[in-house]
């Protein structure tokens, strides 16, 4: 026989699991189901936002941001700092602390509120009937009145430059860099490509590729306006009009040099 619930939330990314929240907060019997699992194989909360989007995204922009300002700006105020250098898997493991305290300060806030918690993979069938497959292969079956469908995203893999394991990343790649490499393509100057950019120019030369007349065309205008500035003094050269044919692999002379394709 199904368990029942008043609410089923599929997805415990920033939508799922405020919904869930807030349907328990009013009195319904609330479920949500979540399949994200951290590189240790531990469930985890917040969906791509928390886990490989925003959160981690914004750690590494504020650590490569402070190294600028050490690098290049303390002298302007009379702050002498000699030798900045960049420890890139320091950086990683702090953006990683980070991400795992926010994530499981998710799952608390979950508990707190009375939602119950499945771990693993849910398929919606007709009549809101939901099928439930933990990680270890056991499955359950769920119903409820109302479900509420927040799966998320994840990165598009793009003909012209299919993934590879060092040479043409996703986004999720690029946050797991353990060395800045010499030089990087984006494709894409969206939110996630520009953060991306960002992120890595501190110590590397950046090219970004953006088919649309400037980055971040298709934000609203305030926040297309505030692309300019996050390019600032920092190595990055921004190509608009602009897309990528056709990648096989390196071209010559970039060996080294990876294509993150967000």
């Amino acid at each position: 026989m199904a368990k029942k619930f008043d609410v089923i939330v599929i997805g415990a990314g920033p939508a799922g699991y405020h919904a869930a929240i807030r349907a328990a907060q009013l009195g319904l019997n609330t479920a949500i189901v979540e399949k994200w699992l951290n590189a240790e194989g531990k469930p985890a909360y917040g969906g791509t936002c928390l886990n490989v989007g925003c959160i981690p995204s914004k750690a590494l922009l504020e650590a490569s941001h402070k190294f600028v300002d050490a690098r290049d700006h303390y002298a302007d105020i009379g702050v002498m700092v000699e030798s900045v250098t960049a420890d890139v898997p320091k950086m990683i493991a702090r953006k990683e602390e980070v991400v795992g305290n926010l994530t499981k300060g998710v799952a608390g806030l979950l508990k707190t509120n009375g939602v119950t918690m499945f771990e693993g993979m849910a398929k919606l069938h007709a009549g809101r009937q939901v099928a439930f497959t933990a990680h270890d292969g056991s499955t359950e079956d769920l119903e409820a009145d109302n479900v509420i469908i927040a799966t998320g995203s994840v990165p598009v893999e793009i003909p012209p430059s299919p993934l590879t394991d060092e040479l043409i990343v996703d986004s999720t790649g690029a946050l797991a860099f353990r060395a800045a490499p010499a030089r990087l393509v984006v494709i894409g100057a969206g939110i996630a490509g520009a953060s991306a950019a960002d992120a890595l120019a501190a110590d590397c030369n950046v090219v970004l590729l953006e088919r649309e007349p400037q980055p971040g065309y298709h934000t609203t205008g305030r926040s297309a306006a505030l692309f300019a500035p996050v390019y600032g003094p920092a190595p990055i050269r921004a190509l608009t009009r602009a897309s990528a044919a056709f990648m096989s692999g390196p071209p010559e002379g970039f060996a080294d040099s990876p294509i993150l394709s967000p």
